[in-house]
């Protein structure tokens, strides 16, 4: 990479870290300057504007979390390994996340009802992966792993449930064990739609 490509990744690492603790609202140029050591000015020449280096940030995030969690995940057989190791891998992603926050889930928080450039790209990475685990249920379902009548929209619903509950439990709440019960949950939940 050349000098300014390094420099614009590492204000992106930095800006991820800022908003994955006080959310994509709390990403300020003038916060980023101070803590990469840079004026505003110099912050500001890799983005054209606030907005295009939250949106940055949102991608460095869902690739990211691709990387973490869907792409092992894809190497498992299809159907209910498959299924399960991406539940596995998001749980881990969570675990860590405990400590700073999901940009996925504040993100929601934040831009729930504020239309624009941020809310849709946060809808459409959210999205993607509730696809992917729309196809992987439904996977599972074909394969003969899960009961023919499953719910597969019903099923990724349950465990999307499983995540911001340990979101809220661990992160808020500080409850120790969450992360644990959301395993014991979502194997409940596969015994439950198991055939």
């Amino acid at each position: 990479m050349r000098k300014g490509e390094m420099t614009r990744a590492a204000i992106l690492d930095v800006a991820l870290d800022l908003a994955s603790r006080d959310g994509l609202e709390g990403l300020t140029i003038g916060l980023l300057a101070d803590r990469m050591n840079m004026s505003k000015s110099g912050v500001f020449a890799h983005f054209g504007s606030r907005e295009d280096l939250q949106l940055e940030v949102l991608k460095l995030y869902h690739r990211r979390f691709e990387q973490e969690v869907f792409y092992p995940s894809i190497k498992e057989a299809r159907g209910l390994p498959r299924l399960r190791m991406m539940f596995a891998q998001w749980v881990k992603r969570v675990s860590v996340e405990i400590a700073s926050g999901c940009i996925y889930i504040s993100g929601a928080v934040e831009y729930d009802d504020r239309p624009g450039p941020i809310r849709e790209a946060l809808v459409t990475m959210v999205g993607a992966w509730q696809g992917a685990l729309l196809r992987a249920t439904q996977q599972s379902i074909e394969c003969g792993h899960l009961k023919a009548d499953t719910d597969a929209q019903q099923l990724v619903y349950e465990m999307y449930g499983l995540i911001l509950a340990v979101h809220h439990d661990a992160r808020f709440l500080r409850i120790p064990g969450a992360v644990e019960r959301a395993t014991v949950g979502f194997n409940r939940l596969i015994e439950n739609y198991q055939s």
